[in-house]
């Protein structure tokens, strides 16, 4: 009896001498682009590498890794939302009321609003016949092209848009080229790499010179309603506010915005403002300006 407590005490002694087990690190696996020219959310991934290296020495090691197959909005959002069977566990997307019932919305405006500026992809004869708007009613005359599964198409519909709906992003383009529709709206940090990405493909294709339209529309980050979802939410919240403390978000940001309007003119715009009726209580206050960016030295007029 003696003996066997002994070499029992001495397994224990020996068990507790091996090093501990390092803890797994905190994987977040996200979408790829649905095309090689597709550069929309690079920004939002390299911003979540630095919230979570932000708060490494709280949290420890992660992963951030992109998945190996191409998926379309709806059906990464699919994923993340089925939880610990899905594919992909985290997409930046904007936000709505559907979005946020179904995921984790981490409520940080990513690109401070800026998605929520609106330019217009056309065809020539088209400018002309913009030139001659004056109001919001006049151009809601106009036809827009959007993809289904688009925050836009909500916003744009509250507000008696004609919305000219399509579940293929890059079918968009073409239907635009074809004249079945009359404008395609992007944003503002997106139009100018779309448009050279698809010129070549739609001889004619063009950039609205006169217009925004605006309506208050953050990007989140979105993870699954479980357990794990709750533990990278608080992650990634922690690491985004440690950012902006530090001064880092706002560097990021600008220089992300520098980037995406380098070859855009603001200037002098005619600005059309919309409510955004899928704007929940979680969204900062619009007066933030530490989360929300009103581009007013951008559009203001030129002296």
């Amino acid at each position: 009896m003696l003996k066997n407590m002994l070499c029992l005490s001495l397994a224990v002694l020996a068990m507790s001498a091996l090093p501990a087990r390092a803890a797994e690190p905190m994987s977040f696996i996200h979408p790829p682009p649905e095309n090689l020219n597709d550069q929309r959310h690079t920004y939002y991934w390299e911003l979540l590498e630095a919230a979570l290296q932000a708060n490494k020495a709280k949290y420890g090691d992660y992963k951030v890794v992109s998945y190996g197959t191409p998926m379309n909005f709806q059906r990464a959002a699919a994923e993340v939302e089925a939880g610990e069977k899905g594919r992909v566990n985290i997409v930046a997307r904007a936000t709505n009321l559907d979005l946020e019932a179904r995921m984790r919305a981490i409520p940080i405006p990513l690109d401070k609003g800026l998605l929520g500026y609106r330019l217009f992809l056309i065809m020539p004869p088209t400018q002309a016949k913009l030139d001659a708007v004056k109001s919001l009613d006049e151009l809601k005359k106009f036809s827009i092209g959007q993809a289904s599964p688009w925050t836009d198409v909500k916003i744009l519909e509250a507000n008696q848009f004609n919305v000219v709906i399509a579940d293929n992003y890059e079918g968009l383009f073409q239907m635009l080229g074809i004249n079945r529709f009359d404008l395609f709206s992007r944003g503002v940090n997106e139009i100018y790499s779309e448009w050279e990405g698809h010129r070549a493909q739609v001889p004619g294709l063009s950039i609205e010179k006169n217009m925004v339209l605006a309506y208050p529309m953050p990007r989140y980050f979105f993870v699954p309603r479980n357990k794990d979802g709750e533990k990278m939410a608080e992650r990634i919240e922690d690491g985004l506010r440690r950012l902006a403390r530090s001064g880092e978000f706002e560097r990021r940001y600008l220089t992300y915005k520098k980037l995406v309007l380098a070859d855009i003119n603001l200037s002098g715009r005619r600005v059309f403002r919309l409510a955004n009726p899928q704007l929940s209580d979680k969204a900062p206050s619009l007066t933030d300006k530490l989360w929300w960016d009103d581009l007013g030295a951008e559009l203001a007029p030129r002296k």
